[in-house]
């Protein structure tokens, strides 16, 4: 099936790509994306940003979408404009996404980042309360400490995700993994990180706590911080041994 074509900026460089998935109705204009964008094109890394379907620049309507959807989008961006190896970087939900589609592509993905990463929040971060009028009305309106609009979820979103849980077992991966978790988060508990590396297979895994860091994690130490989680990533992966 063809699918419609994602807004995205693709920087060809030094492989692996480094390919960002950000967070939920987050775009490619953040700014740990862009100065993660700007970080990798001066080591002449490859690199690859982009809009999820119904997100920033691509087309398509935001309540029409699920978890499942985004990850074939991801799917897509990696098999249509990326050759070799990616380290897949993932912000929030995008640190869920990214444990998928390198489930989806093992042969692919080489390594992964995960900042704040979320995986199976339908399962615990929302209220009882929350998930009756999710099936009692469809969707669910939360205040967003974003903006004035409200944080929409869907039914079928929501439905998505439980379908595609990855902490009821192992996770079956075993290149380097860095994962960098605010302890003064307010939307993932701190210890969602610590679960998570016990999940992975792989013995390449680093937790890292900011014990001041909130969700977001992008004041300028918490950015240095992630580019020096990226680059222990790449040198792990610059071993045959190691990825």
């Amino acid at each position: 099936m063809t699918r419609t074509p994602l807004a995205h900026r693709h920087s060809p460089g030094t492989s692996p790509t480094i390919v960002f998935l950000p967070g939920y109705r987050s775009d490619m204009q953040g700014s740990k994306v862009l100065a993660l964008e700007a970080w990798a094109q001066a080591r002449g890394q490859g690199f690859l940003r982009f809009d999820y379907a119904g997100c920033g620049e691509s087309p398509g309507a935001f309540e029409d979408q699920t978890l499942a959807s985004w990850r074939d989008d991801a799917l897509q961006m990696i098999d249509t404009l990326v050759e070799g190896p990616v380290v897949l970087v993932g912000s929030s939900m995008g640190g869920w996404l990214m444990l998928l589609v390198a489930a989806s592509r093992p042969e692919r993905v080489v390594g992964m980042v995960g900042i704040a990463a979320a995986p199976d929040f339908t399962r615990w971060g929302f209220t009882d309360e929350e998930k009756k009028r999710l099936r009692a009305d469809g969707r669910l309106e939360q205040p967003s400490d974003y903006g004035p609009e409200p944080m929409v979820t869907t039914l079928p979103f929501w439905i998505s995700g439980e379908e595609n849980l990855v902490l009821e077992g192992p996770i079956d991966f075993t290149g380097p993994v860095h994962l960098l978790q605010g302890q003064q988060d307010a939307e993932v508990p701190w210890e969602l990180a610590l679960r998570l590396a016990g999940a992975l297979r792989s013995e390449k895994v680093q937790t890292w706590i900011v014990k001041d860091g909130n969700h977001r994690l992008s004041r300028d130490g918490d950015i240095r911080l992630l580019f020096r989680a990226i680059e222990d990533v790449l040198i792990e992966c610059s071993s045959p041994s190691s990825c």
